[in-house]
């Protein structure tokens, strides 16, 4: 099992205070934070409201807007499964059923071994080869049963 990620309070207040010079500086925080934590925890809503001067409940609101941003540890992959009306009507959400059953997960969970998770996503702008997927960011188009396994098996191989 791989080590839990710890929140680093002395980091993300240096992060964000990297960062208040931007215009607009919520965003880039938020990437920062994600970036370099691999997600953002609860634990730095409040930091950031209060550096930007604004209530949590409106960072909070950004932050759970983006589903770029993870407010949980994730894996060590990520397979984002497109879930837009082309890929859905190609098929994707069967397919996307049958490999949250054979990893054991549901939508935004992290395998018990810590090596995968899954996401959700809105269109990937990949609709011409749909049903898509992302895995750690490398496309995967025209995607079945099959060859997304086979994507999975090749990115959990030593």
């Amino acid at each position: 099992m791989p080590e839990t990620p710890v929140f680093d309070e002395g980091r993300a207040r240096q992060i964000i205070a990297e960062h208040l010079g931007l215009e607009g500086p919520l965003l880039p925080i938020l990437h920062a934070l994600n970036e370099e934590l691999g997600f953002v925890s609860d634990m730095a809503v409040p930091l950031i409201a209060e550096a930007l001067n604004l209530s949590r409940a409106e960072v909070h609101g950004v932050l759970t807007f983006y589903h770029d941003f993870r407010r949980e540890p994730c894996g060590r992959h990520i397979l984002k499964i497109c879930r837009a009306e082309a890929c859905q009507s190609l098929g994707s959400e069967a397919i996307a059923r049958a490999a949250l059953a054979e990893l054991g997960v549901s939508w935004h969970e992290t395998t018990q071994d810590g090596e995968i998770s899954v996401e959700p996503v809105y269109c990937l702008g990949l609709c011409a080869t749909g049903p898509s997927a992302l895995l750690d960011d490398l496309p995967i188009g025209r995607f079945d049963k099959e060859k997304l396994a086979e994507a999975i098996d090749e990115v959990r191989a030593p």
